[in-house]
C-alpha cells in the first residue's frame, strides 16, 4: 500500500521570506510560518497558547507570490527532512514543508505598507437578518400529502 505525504497548516509568516534564483532559472522561496494551538490546561483551567514554527519553501510560481512578515496564509504540502554539512563539516538534519499551494488569506499591514497599497476592509459590517428556523411539523413543498408506510 501507498504512503500519503499530506501537510496543511494555517498560520503567520514569522519575517519576510528568503527568495533565491537559480543557474537554470528556477526560483525557490523559503520563510518561517508560526501556527498556534489554544488548549485549557487541566491543572489551572487557564487558556494556554503553543506556537509551532515550520520551515516552508515553494518553488517555482511560488516564488513570484509577494509574502510579506505577518499575512496569514494557507499552505498545503508535504513534508521532508535533508541532510547537509555545514560550515565546519557537521552534518544536520533540517524538516521542512514543501509547499505545492501557498495562498494569502488576510495581509498584514506591513505588507500593505512596503508595496504602497491601501488596507481596506471588504466585510460587510451589517450583521445578517437571522435564519428563519425550520418547523419540523410542516410537509415540504411539492411532498405528497398522504401518511408515509413507515
Amino acid at each position: 500500500m501507498a504512503g500519503l505525504n499530506k501537510v496543511i497548516l494555517i498560520g503567520r509568516i514569522g519575517k519576510d521570506p528568503d527568495t533565491y534564483s537559480f543557474d537554470d532559472g528556477t526560483k525557490k522561496i523559503s520563510f518561517s510560518l508560526a501556527t498556534t494551538e489554544s488548549y485549557k490546561d487541566r491543572n489551572s483551567g487557564d487558556w494556554v497558547e503553543q506556537t509551532e514554527w515550520h520551515n516552508i519553501v515553494g518553488y517555482r510560481f511560488l516564488a513570484d507570490k509577494n509574502f510579506a512578515k505577518g499575512d496569514l496564509v494557507y499552505v498545503e504540502g508535504k513534508i521532508k527532512t535533508r541532510k547537509y554539512s555545514d560550515r565546519d563539516g557537521n552534518e544536520r538534519y533540517i524538516t521542512e514543508i514543501i509547499g505545492e499551494k501557498i495562498n494569502i488569506l488576510t495581509r498584514s499591514q506591513s505588507s500593505y505598507e512596503s508595496t504602497g497599497q491601501q488596507a481596506t476592509t471588504t466585510r460587510d459590517e451589517t450583521p445578517a437578518a437571522p435564519a428563519e428556523p425550520l418547523a419540523n411539523d410542516q410537509p415540504a413543498a411539492g411532498a405528497p400529502d398522504d401518511d408515509l408506510p413507515f
